[in-house]
């Protein structure tokens, strides 16, 4: 049930992340075709900037299912089956706990509960916690940073998600390194 779950989410992020390359390449010749006539978009290369990020972060959250990962072999590769098998486990643990440590960075991050007990006041929040998150605009967009930094949030739910369906052996295609 996970794995299948894993690998609709999988698909879900590489189809954002491929509608997200498209996009990039767009914004950046509508940058050059703006820019050669004398009108340059300036919000134009902060908005690829940020699309450039999500795809990559939605990306590295679909590799983890797919297996499709950089790895280093140099230690594995002379293991016996048995052994590399238990190194891959390893790997997948060790995957899952730091996207377990990422949900918990992001909790941290944007506190939500904290924010609902100033009743959803950044003034107070940001005054009580020192915490700016939702006070920052983006340099020439102006929306608010916290938006774009969701981004971290998809990524962590995502890799929590797919390390899951890896250590309980439902995530990876057959045959694909860990």
């Amino acid at each position: 049930m996970i794995g299948r779950i894993s690998a609709a989410w999988a698909r879900i992020e590489l189809t954002l992340a491929a509608a997200l390359a498209v996009s990039v390449t767009l914004l950046i010749l509508l940058n050059v075709f703006t820019r050669s006539m004398g009108a340059a978009l300036y919000w134009v290369d902060e908005l690829a900037i940020y699309a450039m990020a999500w795809m990559t972060f939605l990306g590295a959250s679909a590799a983890l299912h797919n297996g499709q990962t950089v790895v280093v072999t140099a230690l594995t590769d002379p293991l016996p089956p048995a052994l590399a098998k238990i190194a891959a486990k390893i790997v997948d643990l060790l995957v899952l706990v730091f996207a377990l440590f990422m949900v918990w960075f992001c909790w941290r991050w944007y506190s939500p509960l904290e924010l609902a007990r100033f009743g959803f006041d950044t003034g107070a929040f940001q005054g009580a916690t020192f915490n700016f998150i939702y006070d920052e605009p983006t340099t020439t967009l102006g929306v608010p940073k916290y938006w774009v930094w969701m981004v971290m949030w998809a990524f962590a739910l995502g890799a929590t998600l797919h390390g899951t369906a890896n250590v309980l052996g439902q995530g990876r295609k057959p045959g694909a390194r860990p």
